[in-house]
């Protein structure tokens, strides 16, 4: 039998996650600058979505393997750490070449090739540096303690997210140019990348700094290493195939649903730069000073998504109804998207992306909540879970490498595919509706 993992304080929990804050600091500023970064830099609007297909298929790759490795990795500095550093430091290098792909003299097609890379590069690095926090709380902290980790995880997360996407905004505020010329990223993005990169490795160093990890010896005590023949607790060996053919019903169910969400938030996260920057500053000129200002304002919307985000976080677990929560978030979200085109008021704008921010809360609560449940008795949990990871990466491929041809069918116009994102949205709560059974 295993020994009980010990009770942490509040601020050994802490300091597991604490660098989840500059790497989530570095996510916001990929999520709300990317499309941004490579309008300026000449993309035509129907190319925007290919350069995001690399962000959920670095994830797809990089996530197991780290998994993997790190599972087999002892040495001095630890176990999970050693992959949290290197994509950290991976990330921070990156992080400064990229918003500078306008800046060194190259052609339009060598500075969109220079930036392709070096976003190829930050999505690794940033999955890379993600994944062992999560691994480090599933390693060292207690069941009883689980749900306070993994909110100061979430904690941080949100926060790292809002200072990131108010970074470009934050700076224009101070003084440091928004314009540039023309191909050529403003510097208050790019300040934005420094700083935010700056950030990353100060709150990665302290965490490898305060947190030991257990040696092998330890970790076996607390987490158990190999289960004997006789245990008949000993989970049969599976293929993938086996394990999706015996996959309970609400995989596949919510499966679905995740599909159309995500799907939803890839062309949120692609077109709303250019979406803002049309129906509120009236311009499509990427060059022009008006566009660089909605960027800007881009990100003052994302962060107000994800505040309303961890608000209507606090309001889900009081629907007696996990299906009735569920369905209705989707469905505010989707009249988000819908109204974004339609408002020319910065400030009310506020109020679709307070609706998205809805809908984000409970696609990060409900699908695992729904799936870990009907999971129960299956076993392979740590397999499936993996395995519900792609029906978080499929949809945003699927949607990244259609969304030039779904724009051209909606008129070339980028505030369409917002409204294209709320009917998805309608179609995954109408598949909540219709086809999850669950009212736990």
């Amino acid at each position: 039998m295993n020994k009980i993992k010990p009770d942490l304080s509040f601020w050994k929990l802490w300091n597991l996650s604490f660098g989840f804050f500059g790497v989530q600091i570095a996510y916001a500023l990929q999520s709300a600058n990317i499309s941004r970064i490579f309008a300026t830099l000449g993309a035509d609007p129907h190319t925007l979505s290919y350069f995001w297909i690399l962000p959920p298929l670095m994830g797809i790759i990089v996530q197991p393997i780290v998994g993997v490795f790190s599972d087999k990795t002892w040495c001095r500095f630890g176990r999970r750490i050693p992959y949290l550093f290197v994509g950290a430091a991976m990330a921070v290098i990156v992080m400064c070449l990229l918003p500078n792909a306008g800046s060194l003299g190259l052609t339009v097609g060598m500075a969109m090739n220079f930036g392709l890379i070096s976003l190829m590069f930050l999505d690794t690095s940033i999955n890379m540096a993600m994944q062992p926090f999560k691994m480090l709380v599933g390693d060292m902290v207690n069941e009883k303690q689980k749900a306070l980790a993994y909110s100061i995880q979430s904690f941080l997360c949100n926060a790292g997210s809002v200072v990131g996407f108010v970074f470009p905004f934050f700076f224009t505020f101070l003084g440091i140019s928004n314009v540039a010329p023309k191909g050529v990223v403003p510097d208050s993005v790019i300040w934005s990348f420094y700083i935010g990169a700056a950030i990353l490795i100060l709150c990665v160093v302290y965490t490898t700094l305060k947190v030991k990890e257990w040696d092998p010896k330890t970790y076996a005590e607390y987490n158990g290493t190999v289960k004997t023949e006789g245990d008949n607790t000993k989970e049969a060996k599976a293929n993938v195939i086996t394990l999706l053919r015996k996959a309970p019903k609400a995989f596949w169910q919510v499966g679905l649903v995740q599909f159309f969400c995500w799907a939803a938030f890839l062309y949120m996260w692609t077109y709303t730069p250019g979406t803002i920057a049309q129906s509120v500053w009236h311009t499509t000129d990427t060059a022009s000073k008006a566009y660089q200002e909605a960027g800007n304002w881009v990100g003052i919307l994302f962060a107000v998504q994800a505040v309303g985000s961890v608000v209507w976080a606090m309001v889900l677990p009081r629907f007696k109804s996990r299906k009735m929560a569920y369905g209705l978030s989707l469905l505010m979200g989707a009249v988000g998207f819908a109204l974004t085109p339609y408002i020319g008021d910065k400030y009310l704008q506020f109020v679709p992306f307070v609706l998205i921010g809805c809908a984000w809360a409970a696609m990060l609560a409900m699908p695992f909540a729904i799936v870990t449940n009907a999971l129960q008795g299956h076993g392979h949990m740590g397999s499936y879970l993996g395995l519900f990871n792609g029906t978080i990466c499929i949809p945003q491929i699927v949607a990244s490498a259609s969304g030039g041809l779904m724009l051209s069918l909606l008129g070339n116009n980028q505030g369409n595919m917002m409204v294209m994102a709320g009917v998805f949205l309608v179609i995954g709560c109408a598949a909540v509706a219709m086809l999850i059974k669950t009212e736990r």
